[in-house]
């Protein structure tokens, strides 16, 4: 899959000293992505069986323990995935998955 854009998960934690301690998580789940061939939602679950599904592409990725949350939207046609939104579990709770 390609994945668009690994500059914003690198900004969030350098940016962001507190937050450090997702780079390795974060780059570990861009591997695992980046290698993939995903078709459909069944294969991203197959893949990540704790990635939640959302209506129309998007996708939630639990990183770290569930420590951080990844939102994603998928291109499946084009095999793309595009980062919206990465933070904390209580940043998530704050914002609309399906909107970010």
């Amino acid at each position: 899959m390609r994945i668009i854009a690994l500059s914003t998960l690198k900004a969030y934690w350098e940016k962001r000293p507190a937050y450090r301690d997702a780079e390795q998580p974060v780059l570990a789940w861009y591997r695992a992505v980046k290698n993939a061939n995903w078709r459909s939602p069944a294969d991203v679950k197959a893949a990540f069986g704790t990635a939640s599904v959302l209506k129309n592409g998007r996708v939630v990725f639990n990183i770290a323990g569930n420590k951080y949350r990844l939102v994603v939207w998928i291109n499946y046609d084009f095999g793309v995935v595009y980062v919206r939104f990465i933070g904390t579990h209580r940043q998530y709770d704050a914002i609309d998955a399906q909107t970010v």
